[in-house]
């Protein structure tokens, strides 16, 4: 999303750099195209000019002057005074004393409130939680429907009342429905209107005036810039909400909405979804959030997602085999391809890493449908094929190859890339200098081998 403010600020900076020492004239020429940056991505005017305002009088003042890396200086200002815009870090979700735990999604139509709530739902449950979806969005033809089938998906149980239109009684009588079936979180799931309406703020005002949420959280879409955090002001005023989650925030936009709601509304941004899957919702983080934009990656989010998408125990497993000298076989490459899928693209991946070129990125030729075929070619193998690739003989080639939709050159190239990753794999082992200097490296991380 935030590729042009990025670009932008990295050519300031850029001039920043060239510099041996900046003079007052200099930080305010480069101020000016900072204002200029952030009101192109769609900043609110006012919280661009407080921003602009706070970083110049820090950025003229003697900590940047007489610094002798004063470009080093003005970055560390700016991505500071980010952050306090944004918030000073990630807001959890408050929990009740006394079960279940209600949250009441508030937002207009479009802004991805139903797929947020299916989203929130398992986040929650991989935190040990047992949500309960509630679809109270009786107006939407087939929104009910699509709740359904999100949490059928997910494995997670959607309440609702055939028929029935009064989302205030669905609310109420899907509280009784979590007491008895021991379910801790109740994400009611409400209508939105195209436009903010008295008809819909009455709807939502009743539910709240008779569920009594924990929290409520307002979905909006971080696509369409100031539109959003008007409509966050509105909601605000009628709800009293206690945070946002941003949606969309893996598209093509300027993103102003997302550095300008937080200072408008007065309220965190808690959560941010990046993505289509079910677990591409993110908690929000100030910080990691201006790194992207300022270019120095988001390894944390990174680590993160791998921790939380990878199987412990079979890399556990993968790790006991390498060590014994057994190598990889293909029922083992599948499960690596497996694992990397439910990450996410491979650009995605390489997005949060810092110092890595979103536009190279763009032209670099990832070929992601590798894997697919990959997959589709281990797939069709049978369980001996798989640990032994060596017995495969032609006619065995010509079965996966009708099975899988593949050409033999592929089988040839899949088995020959097994072949190498395990030869690398046992050099690296008998390399004493590497193995050396991998211990070093882990010691002075504090690791243990």
């Amino acid at each position: 999303m935030f590729d042009s403010l990025k670009e932008k600020l990295d050519g300031v900076f850029k001039s920043l750099r060239g510099k041996g020492k900046l003079s007052e004239e200099d930080v305010k020429l480069a101020m000016r195209q900072v204002r200029l940056s952030l009101l192109e991505a769609d900043v609110n005017f006012k919280v661009v000019k407080d921003l602009v305002a706070k970083i110049t009088e820090r950025a003229i003042g003697t900590e940047v002057l007489e610094s002798l890396t004063p470009a080093q200086m003005v970055i560390k200002i700016v991505n500071e005074e980010l952050i306090a815009l944004m918030g000073s870090g990630n807001e959890k979700i408050k929990i009740a004393d006394r079960p279940p735990t209600v949250i009441l999604l508030a937002g207009l139509q479009g802004a991805g409130k139903t797929t947020t709530a299916a989203k929130l739902a398992l986040h929650l449950r991989k935190q040990g939680k047992k949500p309960l979806l509630t679809a109270c969005d009786v107006y939407r033809p087939a929104a009910i429907d699509q709740l359904k089938t999100l949490g059928a998906g997910l494995g997670i149980p959607v309440f609702t009342i055939d028929g029935s239109r009064d989302a205030v009684k669905i609310a109420k009588d899907s509280l009784d429905f979590a007491v008895r079936n021991l379910n801790d979180i109740v994400i009611i799931d409400t209508a939105g209107r195209l436009h903010i309406d008295d008809e819909m703020m009455d709807e939502i005002k009743r539910i709240n005036e008779t569920v009594h949420p924990t929290e409520i959280l307002l979905v909006i879409d971080a696509l369409s810039g100031q539109d959003a955090v008007n409509s966050a002001k509105a909601f605000d005023e009628a709800l009293s909400i206690d945070g946002l989650i941003l949606t969309k925030l893996d598209g093509d936009s300027r993103g102003g909405a997302a550095l300008s709601v937080r200072a408008v509304v007065g309220k965190p941004v808690k959560f941010a979804a990046v993505g289509e899957k079910p677990s591409d919702l993110e908690p929000f983080y100030p910080e990691r959030m201006v790194s992207r934009i300022l270019g120095m990656g988001d390894v944390l989010s990174l680590i993160e997602r791998v921790s939380q998408e990878v199987d412990e125990k079979k890399a556990l497993e993968l790790e006991e085999k390498l060590k014994e000298n057994r190598g990889m076989d293909f029922s083992d490459y599948l499960m690596q391809i497996q694992q990397i899928q439910k990450m996410g693209s491979i650009k995605d991946l390489l997005g949060f890493l810092p110092g890595v070129d979103k536009k190279a990125l763009d032209g670099a030729n990832i070929d992601e449908r590798k894997f697919i075929k990959s997959q589709a070619i281990i797939q069709s193998m049978t369980e001996e094929e798989r640990k032994n690739p060596k017995i495969m003989s032609f006619s065995r080639k010509k079965r996966i190859i009708a099975g899988s939709g593949t050409t033999i050159q592929d089988i040839n190239g899949l088995i020959k890339e097994l072949e190498m990753m395990n030869k690398m794999m046992k050099e690296f082992k008998n390399n004493k200098k590497f193995a050396r200097k991998m211990k070093g490296m882990m010691g002075s991380m504090g690791m243990k081998d």
